[in-house]
């Protein structure tokens, strides 16, 4: 994070400044305890969404914000490599591929890697989405991982029971 400060602080400004942050966001990544607009079309987490994905959740992001709620964007679209390392970091962490995989998909089978999963925040912004999501197709994919939301349902269908994990 000071890394990107300095870097930031340091770079040119207009279109070179923007090159720059895009190659230091290429991989999809979002510092851990920070979140990005749904409207930061630079952030590679963002701009290589599924773009049914991402209208519906600018459209639920709309009325959540008439409702009070910001729904912020924890995590998008994640490079495989990128994927990966979360998955290597969720085995030592939990010292059990079983148990990291619970929380974490191999790239080959992540919705993030395709761009068809987004991560919202902070917390009220997953209640409102679990009460309302499917009215845009949106549900929450996973009943440990009430940030996790995909394009599950048509707009105003039922979501499907979460699945209890990513496992």
């Amino acid at each position: 994070m000071l890394l990107l400060a300095v870097v930031t602080a340091c770079a040119p400004a207009g279109p070179q400044a923007a090159s720059l942050q895009m190659k230091m966001t290429e991989d999809g990544s979002i510092p851990e305890n920070e979140s990005i607009s749904l409207d930061d079309d630079k952030h590679a987490a963002i701009a290589r969404l599924d773009p049914a994905l991402l209208a519906a959740m600018r459209k639920a992001a709309a009325d959540a914000k008439l409702a009070g709620v910001e729904l912020r964007v924890t995590s998008g679209w994640r490079s495989p490599e990128y994927q990966q390392r979360l998955l290597d970091e969720a085995v030592e962490l939990y010292r059990s591929e079983k148990e990291a995989r619970r929380w974490v998909h191999p790239p080959d089978k992540s919705a993030h890697v395709t761009g068809k999963a987004i991560d919202i925040g902070p917390t009220n912004a997953d209640d409102w989405l679990i009460q309302h999501g499917s009215d845009y197709g949106l549900c929450q994919a996973y009943a440990n991982e009430m940030w996790h939301f995909e394009l599950l349902t048509t707009p105003g269908g039922q979501c499907p029971q979460p699945q209890s994990n990513a496992g």
